[in-house]
């Protein structure tokens, strides 16, 4: 067998009358349409449900799956203790997908768990199920901070696990859509909001899977999504399959989306392979961007290669190329000395990044040479990056421009400047015109935090201009 079902479903506590105690009626369209989809669930008769849920034990690299023979759990943090679970897991089924994982050295795995007890993420739709379904199993699985490539290909290890055990499953991928719907709402409005929920209700209602790697890891953050990584990682269980898709509902009372699609799988489809699509895609673009790179991002991708790949720091000259002495390419390399950045990103996000604010080294060409290897092998926040990721690196350089100070944040501007936050010997340095950095408020700090100066600590402010290199 496979998985003979999907349905993507919210998780909101107030769905549940003894917690809503009269407010879940604002929500009776979302109630009938969950209603609808239990019930299309029973009627599959499955062996297991597949949940996965943004609320269980998360990791930034690593796909917790939870671990054992069974779990409880109940709504006691939300008064009503009295609505519990104690859910049977499907050991062979996880043993399964963890063995296929660590087989192609795939970070997901038992390990880890912080908290045995049942997420409200989880226990939401098990409680509409069990009101048509009660002879199952269930898998529980975490999302993680890794790329929505990764989510996509842990639910292509979850498909043939579930084919191997031969068994009847359906997946439910539990989250909610923006929380940023309305300025009444628990978390205000942002305009990405009711973007994302437009969206996201018009590919999953469509089934066009392959367009839910277009949401930018930022336009994500910004309208506060819950479950877009749980869509995905249903999609990757789809793959190759056709799917008849169905949205049942779509409201936005209380300021957060709520979306219940159903996904009924169909025949092999050799147009459906997303992932693959999405990779040879990519790969076209980095070779497009590589063609037309300038010559200061060349020199800091040349240098970032030859280290990680050969293990040698090569010269400045190695990096740039034979260029004419005449030329405004060497003299701008060569004979100007600038603090500088080097980012890298893999997937539509950040990989490393290092720079100096201040040059250390005596032309930019050589500060590129040094700021590229460092922020491939020595930003804290990264593993060096391997030779197997080079081909899908993506490159920008920032030239600074000499710092100046400022006495008001009124003087900022986030696309124009980037600002140095300082407390003495301790600094905290952001760019210009960063994706999801959209006030000078959040500029100021994140700078700050950066530099480790606490909120009510003096500071001053310097702002600089760059120029930036793609």
């Amino acid at each position: 067998m496979s998985i003979i079902g999907g349905f993507m479903v919210p998780h909101p506590p107030l769905i549940i009358p003894d917690i809503g105690r009269g407010e879940e009626k604002k929500i009776q369209k979302t109630i009938n349409a969950y209603d609808e989809a239990a019930d299309r669930i029973g009627s599959l008769k499955p062996d297991t449900i597949i949940i996965s849920s943004p609320h269980t034990t998360m990791y930034s690299d690593y796909f917790h799956i939870s671990p054992g023979e069974s779990a409880k759990g109940d709504f006691g943090g939300y008064r009503a203790p009295q609505v519990s679970f104690n859910e049977t897991y499907d050991r062979e089924l996880a043993d399964t997908i963890v063995h296929l994982a660590e087989t192609e050295g795939f970070p997901a795995g038992f390990m880890g768990e912080r908290d045995k007890t049942l997420d409200h993420g989880t226990m939401i739709p098990l409680y509409f199920v069990r009101k048509y379904w009660n002879d199952f199993k269930i898998v529980r699985i975490g999302l993680s901070g890794l790329p929505l490539t990764d989510h996509y290909r842990l639910g292509t290890f979850i498909r043939r696990a579930v084919e191997q055990t031969g068994r009847r499953a359906v997946y439910i991928a539990s989250g909610d859509l923006s929380h940023k719907l309305k300025n009444s709402g628990p978390y205000g409005y942002a305009p990405e909001g009711p973007d994302y929920d437009e969206r996201i209700m018009e590919v999953m209602g469509s089934g066009d899977f392959g367009r839910l790697f277009d949401f930018s890891e930022a336009f994500c953050d910004r309208a506060a999504e819950c479950g877009h990584k749980s869509f995905v990682m249903m999609a990757g269980a789809f793959d190759g399959r056709g799917v008849i898709s169905e949205v049942l509902s779509h409201e936005d009372v209380t300021g957060v989306g709520y979306g219940i699609c159903c996904f009924e799988p169909t025949e092999p489809d050799e147009n459906r392979y997303f992932l693959e699509q999405y990779y040879e895609r990519r790969d076209k673009e980095i070779e497009q961007m590589r063609a037309s790179e300038d010559i200061f991002v060349k020199t800091a991708r040349t240098a970032l290669e030859a280290h990680i790949r050969d293990g040698r720091t090569i010269t400045p000259e190695e990096a740039t190329g034979k260029l004419d002495p005449d030329s405004e390419e060497y003299r701008e390399l060569y004979e100007r000395a600038a603090g500088a950045f080097v980012s890298i990103h893999k997937d539509g996000r950040l990989r490393g990044c290092i720079g100096t604010i201040s040059p250390l080294e005596n032309c930019i060409a050589a500060e590129l040479v040094r700021n590229a290897i460092s922020a491939a092998t020595s930003d804290p926040r990264f593993d060096p990056i391997m030779p197997e990721e080079l081909a899908n690196l993506e490159y920008s350089v920032d030239i600074l421009g000499t710092p100046e100070p400022i006495s008001s944040p009124e003087e900022l501007d986030v696309k124009r400047y980037g600002v140095i936050v300082s407390k003495g010997f301790r600094r905290g340095l952001l760019l210009p015109d960063l994706d999801g950095v959209d006030t000078v408020e959040d500029q100021i700090e994140i700078a700050r935090k950066k530099g480790g100066i606490g909120e009510h600590e003096k500071y001053k402010l310097e702002r600089f201009e760059v120029i930036r290199h793609h």
